[in-house]
């Protein structure tokens, strides 16, 4: 297939990739400052002094490659739930529920123990 600008002198040829570049880079642009805004970075703020403690008190307890952040709020719904907000550090105890239920995990939220949905875990 002949290409359109075949025909075109060289440096006329670079001017049109380049402003094609440009224009792509440009909305690549856009849409990663549109992507940034509307789904919240993960969430790495960073912890206040009792949040830090718990975290280390977690480390001591469970050692560190059990650790989970929250990703989303969560409000439990049966009896052994936990009410957790986003970015809270919690330290896994088990990968499944009484049941065997591999998508609610058994956390300990540093005191309150109970179950959270997997999905809304990412290891910290």
């Amino acid at each position: 297939p002949q290409m359109p600008h075949g025909r075109m002198p060289l440096p006329s040829f670079w001017k049109v990739v380049e402003d094609t570049l440009q224009q792509s880079s440009a909305q690549l642009r856009t849409f990663c400052q549109t992507f940034e805004t509307v789904t919240p970075s993960p969430v790495t703020q960073p912890l206040n002094p009792a949040e830090e403690r718990k975290v280390l008190s977690l480390v001591s307890k469970h050692g560190p490659d059990k650790l989970y952040q929250v990703t989303s709020n969560i409000s439990g719904s049966k009896d052994l739930d936990l009410n957790l907000l986003r970015g809270q550090i919690v330290s896994l105890l088990q990968s499944a529920d009484t049941k065997g239920n591999t998508s609610r995990w058994l956390v300990d939220a540093g005191g309150p123990r109970g179950f959270v949905p997997a999905a809304k875990l990412q290891p910290y």
